[in-house]
């Protein structure tokens, strides 16, 4: 039997991109798969796709910036399955707007898609996560997380504070069985910017260049799938882009000008 065989595994942004690759990737590994998203019926065509056994997939359809139902969510898994191994909030939205033109509100959509919605689900899990003393907890980040660009203000910010909160999270709870990876994508062939929101938050409807060539989403679910195997911390997914984080932390004064030259799409 392969290490997630009849795994419990809830992945949120289960509808498209990352998510649903790793959905049919997971599928391949017969695991239990749990998916979330805010559409009921690109979740379904996910899971028929995937073709698992009727006994081996729960549909649970819910929109990330409203976690008030968590709770709820939660204890149907348990009550359908009796546990939850792996916790995959993947979910999230980009931004492609100025901060100064973009309003409060939008921003504070950001943060509730891209941060409160990993705390919020994590919290939730967590309880029996201890009581079963084993579990990981996966944070899909980016390297936005490592730095900030243009046009990411806000979902730079996020991305940047779940790696205060789930490093410090880390420390808390890995003795206690539970691990947590964080895993930051640099640019994957996904529709991450034709969903972004602009200033006043409707969708910037565009597909970014830079990602028309980029990394598969089943290749980047494949790194991620390696990372939970082999019990990684933090994992780096993509292309070139991905050696910005190494001239940043080693070379500071050539981050600055390399970035600036880079285009915001």
């Amino acid at each position: 039997m392969n290490a997630l065989q009849n795994k419990v595994i809830w992945i949120t942004g289960a509808s498209s991109g990352i998510g649903e690759a790793l959905v049919y990737e997971f599928a391949k590994q017969q695991a239990i798969v749990v998916v979330s998203a805010r559409r009921e019926q690109e979740l379904q065509r996910v899971i028929t796709k995937a073709n698992f056994n009727t006994t081996n997939f729960l549909i649970i359809p819910f929109d990330l910036s409203d976690t008030s139902q968590v709770q709820k969510h939660v204890q149907q898994i348990i009550n359908t399955f009796g546990r939850i191994d792996i916790l995959i909030n993947n979910g999230g939205q980009s931004q492609r707007a100025e901060a100064i033109e973009t309003n409060t509100e939008t921003e504070r959509l950001l943060f509730e898609i891209n941060y409160f919605s990993a705390v919020n689900l994590s919290k939730a899990v967590l309880p029996f996560m201890l009581k079963q003393r084993f579990g990981k907890i996966v944070v899909v980040s980016s390297i936005a997380g490592k730095f900030g660009f243009y046009l990411r203000s806000s979902y730079s910010a996020a991305k940047h504070a779940l790696h205060g909160y789930f490093e410090s999270l880390r420390l808390e709870v890995e003795k206690k069985g539970i691990s947590v990876l964080l895993v930051c994508p640099g640019k994957i062939k996904t529709n991450v910017s034709i969903n972004a929101v602009s200033a006043s938050g409707v969708s910037h409807n565009k597909m970014d260049p830079s990602h028309e060539q980029a990394l598969s989403a089943e290749a980047c679910a494949q790194q991620i799938i390696n990372g939970i195997l082999r019990n990684k911390e933090e994992i780096y997914i993509g292309g070139k882009e991905l050696l910005s984080v190494k001239i940043k932390r080693f070379f500071p004064t050539l981050f600055g000008k390399i970035i600036r030259k880079q285009s915001p799409y």
